[in-house]
Order: structure tokens, then C-alpha cells, then sequence
């Protein structure tokens, strides 16, 4: 059952709640449950209007799912307000409520057919990107929400950020927020979605209630367009600093994403020594560990790249070509994603070494707490899992990775950065460049000043194995 996820009973009535908080319903009003799965708010619904002897609205509940249908039609035979119907929630319908309540399904983009992907696309703003249906359902209620009604969502926390969800920020910012609470990361047991309720009515926007996981409220404003709304969430202010990590970099970026890490990348000990001439000292997330000091990486990676980022043709590879070449090699290259678009043994993404291959600073792209580290000499290549920082000025590494292990640069990660399971931290490039750096680091990095790159000094230290000293 593609995207369906059954709501806590305990959840359920805390959002009827908030549904019905300060305008309880009548019978003339309608009340929408899109993808209402196995009839779980509904019931919550009826259950709060009995229980405080309130008439139960005319509901009606959207499955797309037959096998939900005998039993949701048996649960509510004897509820003559209550219509469940069998369509697809996405689907044109001009219908408006006075309620809508849920908990759209959590479905990302690899799991829709492209036919789903290109109707989705020419339908909904807020389908862009690598976006999720959860998006899609949000954008739908807020057409069929009539004039003053009111919506509570249960959804992941990651609209409140990611840039996919920026379309619907801007959707939801024109509206009147009313609330948005997060809650407990075990709120669905084992699976960790970082839970958020989110209270709407449709009108012009105001204040917006905060509450937090460690119990904390706040009363914010919430800026419009597509901006992350993390920052105001967590109570910090939201004015662009003056000067921030990105205008300090050259480059700030994911490692080399290879597509077939198990064909590029090598033992570096027993390196065959045809292949040394492509091979380059290379490490992964899981290396870099609380009590790693020093960055020795143990495996190389075999690059088919030019300085540029220029795939290199094969009879200019030696002895990479005859390695790429056998059978079980170049079967596992083929059967990658990225040769329907690039030549078969291409890397999933261009690696440009011109800028990788410099004095930089590492971090794991998922960590319980941001750490950092410093490859001086530049010679290593991050894989896909680790982040490298390249700051235009060489002289200001030292300054820089002072300033991220610093006290003030780990508030503001944690607040800003979104959150992998069991409390875990995401690094990501658009929020490592919008972290504001304080003036005096800035001054020694010459933030306001064009910095030639490195010289060829600096770019030698960072030649393969063959030719380094």
C-alpha cells in the first residue's frame, strides 16, 4: 500500500483537537480525510463530537486503495454523515470543506512512474525537483479548503527547509499558519520521519505558533517566498548576515559521486601499478570518527578525468582502459543509472579536480554532531558521503576550521541543519554556505575581495601517487 503509514490513536486526537480548537463543528459543515487509509481520523472525529455531544459534520474520506475499501465501508455503515469514496485525491475535483485532516502519504519521486511524474508536474507548483507526494497533497487541500477553513497535516518536518518544499513554503506563507508543531522523533515507532503537525486556515497571513520537541514556544512570523522557515522555527533571527561561509569559498560542495564506487575505488596497498597513474587518495564518511586525527586515507580512487573535468577517451586511459574493460567491470558500469545519458564509464557526477584537489577543509555529510577536518596538503578526494570546503584564500584554512569547530558555528548548524535518524545531523552544501561567519574571520579570509586561485605550488601537492613525493 504505496505511501500509507496508520496514524497513533493518541496522535490522531491531539489533531482533531487542534482541528476544532476555538470553532467547533456542525452538521452543515463538510469535513475532508484525503487518503484516509484505514478510517483512523474519521473515527477520531466522531469520537471527539460524541464525546462532547457536538453533531458530527458531513464527512467524507478519499481512499485510492481498493483493499482499504470493505473494511472502511463496514466501519462506518452505521454513520449515515460519513461517504468514503474510491478515487484518487490528486485527481481534478472542485469540491471545498470546511475541514480537512490527514496524514497525506509519504511517497518520494522514485517510486512514481514517469506517466505519475509528468501529469504531477503539469498540475502542482509544488511538484519540483525530487519532491514527494506528501508535497502534492498539501498544495490539493489548499485548493479545496473554503474561504476561513481550517487544515492539520501530519507530515515529515523536512518542508519546513528542504529545498524541494520551497514552492509550497510559498503556498502555506500566503495563508495564515496558525500552528506548527513538532513532535516526538518515535511518534511512529521505528520509522523516523521527524514528525510535524502543521494547523492552516485559509486566510491572510498573521502569527504563527511555535512548539517545539524540548516542550518551548514561540510566536513568530514567518518570512514569504521560498525561504527555509528552520531558522525562525528554532528561534533565530532571520536577516541574511553580512558575511557567510559560501562568499568565503571557492568551492563548497558533496564528494564525487562515482555511480559504481566498488569499480573506482581501490585498496591503496596493493594498487596495480598500471593503474596508479589515475589513482588518488580518497576517503569515506565512515572513516572520519570522533577519534580520527589524522587523514590517512587507505583506498584510492581511479579517476578517467582530466584537471578540468574533461572525461578522458579511452585510449588515453593505459591501463585503467584494460581494467574498465573486463567483462564483470564494464557489466557493472552499464547497468548504472547515468549511461543513459553519459558515455559507460563516466562517473555518476563530472569531478572537477582543479578545485577539489586543493588545501580544504572535511566533514561527514551525516554526524551526530558537526565535526571537521583539514586536509592541508590537497591531495585527498571526498567521496559522495563527505563535504569539502575550499576557501578561495589558502592563508585562511586555519581561520575557517577554527571558526567551524568553534561553539557559536555548532548552535547555528544544529538549529539550521535537517535531522537523520536517531537525532543524527544532515550536513548540506546550501545550508553549510549560508552560515554566518563572524567579521574578524571573514577580514582574514578577504571575504569582500576576488581571490586568484591557487598557484601551481599548491596544485602540485595534489598529483597521484606516482608523482608525488
Amino acid at each position: 500500500m504505496k505511501g500509507f503509514v496508520p496514524t497513533p490513536r493518541a496522535t490522531v486526537d491531539e489533531m482533531v483537537e487542534l482541528l476544532f480548537r476555538g470553532r467547533q463543528p456542525g452538521e452543515d459543515n463538510a469535513l475532508l480525510d484525503p487518503g484516509c487509509g484505514t478510517g483512523e481520523f474519521i473515527d477520531g472525529v466522531i469520537r471527539w463530537c460524541e464525546s462532547r455531544r457536538v453533531a458530527v459534520p458531513r464527512i467524507t474520506g478519499i481512499e485510492a486503495d481498493p483493499r482499504h475499501l470493505p473494511a472502511l465501508r463496514a466501519r462506518f455503515e452505521r454513520q449515515p454523515g460519513v461517504r468514503i469514496k474510491h478515487a484518487d485525491f490528486l485527481a481534478d475535483d472542485r469540491t471545498t470543506y470546511d475541514y480537512i485532516i490527514g496524514n497525506p502519504p509519504y511517497v518520494p519521486i522514485t517510486e512514481l512512474s514517469e506517466a505519475e511524474k509528468a501529469r504531477y508536474r503539469a498540475r502542482y507548483t509544488t511538484a519540483r525537483g525530487r519532491f514527494d507526494l506528501y508535497l502534492l497533497f498539501f498544495e490539493e487541500a489548499l485548493r479545496r479548503l473554503a474561504p476561513g477553513g481550517r487544515l492539520v497535516f501530519i507530515t515529515p518536518e523536512k518542508y519546513l527547509y528542504v529545498e524541494t518544499a520551497g514552492p509550497l513554503r510559498d503556498l502555506l506563507a500566503r495563508r495564515q499558519v496558525e500552528e506548527i508543531r513538532l513532535l516526538r522523533e518515535d511518534t511512529f515507532g521505528e520509522l523516523v520521519t521527524y514528525p510535524t503537525i502543521t494547523v492552516l486556515c485559509q486566510q491572510p497571513p498573521g502569527a504563527t505558533r511555535i512548539v517545539r520537541r524540548d516542550g518551548t514556544t514561540a510566536t513568530v512570523k514567518l518570512p514569504r517566498g521560498r525561504h527555509s522557515w528552520l531558522p525562525v522555527v528554532e528561534g533565530e533571527a532571520s536577516q541574511r548576515a553580512a558575511v557567510t561561509l559560501g562568499d568565503l569559498c571557492l568551492r563548497l560542495s558533496c564528494g564525487v559521486a562515482t555511480g559504481a564506487d566498488g569499480v573506482f575505488v581501490r585498496a591503496a596497498g596493493d594498487l596495480d601499478p598500471a593503474l596508479r597513474p589515475f589513482a588518488y587518495p580518497t576517503i569515506a564518511g565512515r572513516e572520519l570518527t570522533p577519534a580520527t586525527t589524522d587523514l590517512t586515507p587507505r583506498c584510492a580512487m581511479l579517476i578517467p578525468y582530466d584537471a578540468d573535468g574533461r572525461l578522458l577517451p579511452l585510449e588515453r586511459l593505459g591501463g585503467l582502459r584494460h581494467y574498465l574493460l573486463r567483462d564483470e567491470v564494464r557489466h557493472r558500469l552499464l547497468s548504472r543509472t547515468c549511461v543513459k545519458r553519459k558515455p559507460w564509464y563516466a562517473f555518476h557526477e563530472t569531478p572537477l579536480l582543479r578545485d577539489i584537489l586543493r588545501p580544504k577543509i572535511l566533514c561527514k555529510d551525516i554526524g551526530e554532531t558537526p565535526r571537521f577536518w583539514v586536509d592541508r596538503r590537497g591531495e585527498i578526494v571526498p567521496r559522495h558521503s563527505v563535504y569539502y570546503i575550499v576557501p578561495r584564500d589558502p592563508t585562511a584554512l586555519d581561520a575557517i576550521v577554527g571558526y567551524l569547530r568553534s561553539q557559536a558555528a555548532h548552535d547555528w548548524l544544529t538549529r539550521n541543519c535537517q535531522r537523520a535518524s536517531k537525532g543524527y545531523l544532515r550536513l548540506q552544501s546550501r545550508v553549510l554556505q549560508r552560515l554566518p561567519v563572524p567579521l574578524d574571520v571573514a577580514h582574514v579570509a578577504a571575504a569582500w575581495q576576488p581571490v586568484a586561485r591557487a598557484d601551481a605550488a599548491v596544485l602540485q601537492a595534489a598529483l597521484p601517487f606516482e608523482h608525488r613525493a
